[in-house]
């Protein structure tokens, strides 16, 4: 649909909805999703608790909504810099620390309830309107749903292909690590409360392959 054609209703109604999405991420800061009530969202956003839940069927569901959106602007990103490989990967882990620098509950609420679902949710579909308004001048990207298991298989199988990766290490068991890196080492910098989570990312990418090297652009 043309960016011009969209009915005023449905850009109204997304503009709504991103007032919620947005106030979320505001007030969790370093609160954890979980002590974060609906009411505390709809005052921020002022909207009524009805109209939060005509776009989102649980609180939860703004957390698949962020990772969403997180995802998309990731590949938005990688597909204007030619960045491949673990290059793309520290480019990815990096937005992950600036994100945790403004909204460090944030990523623990989403491991949390990934954990508690044991298993990636199906990324939300996303109206004309709240494509043209989150990605502005990227559309064709921001309506294609991301997956994250995708992203990291390309990349390692880029880093195989150009031989970062360590001799033993196929791309396949790479996306395994991968993804338990991508959470983990989240996880365990929190833990032992060290502030350059960006090079506890780099350690655990060490297993992978000789990051530091030819990964160093974020």
């Amino acid at each position: 649909m043309d960016a011009q054609s969209i009915p005023l209703r449905e850009l109204k109604k997304a503009r709504t909805k991103l007032a919620l999405y947005e106030a979320s991420l505001e007030l969790i800061g370093e609160r954890s999703f979980r002590e974060l009530l609906v009411d505390d969202i709809c005052r921020k956003a002022e909207v009524s608790k009805v109209t939060f839940f005509k776009f989102f069927r649980q609180k939860e569901d703004v957390l698949v909504y962020f990772m969403r959106v997180w995802l998309t602007w990731r590949r938005i990103e990688l597909a204007e810099r030619p960045l491949r490989g673990m290059a793309a990967i520290r480019h990815m882990l990096g937005k992950v620390v600036e994100e945790a620098e403004t909204k460090p509950g944030l990523m623990l609420s989403l491991i949390g309830f990934l954990s508690e679902m044991k298993m990636h949710p199906c990324m939300p579909e996303l109206s004309a309107a709240e494509v043209r308004l989150l990605f502005p001048g990227h559309e064709e990207l921001g309506v294609q749903e991301p997956d994250l298991h995708q992203e990291f298989t390309k990349r390692m199988q880029e880093a195989a292909e150009d031989g970062e990766l360590r001799p033993g290490v196929s791309a396949e068991s790479a996306v395994v690590l991968l993804h338990t890196i991508f959470y983990g080492a989240y996880l365990t910098g929190h833990l032992y409360g060290n502030p350059d989570l960006m090079g506890v990312y780099d350690m655990h990418l060490e297993v992978l392959g000789n990051v530091r090297e030819k990964g160093d652009q974020v």
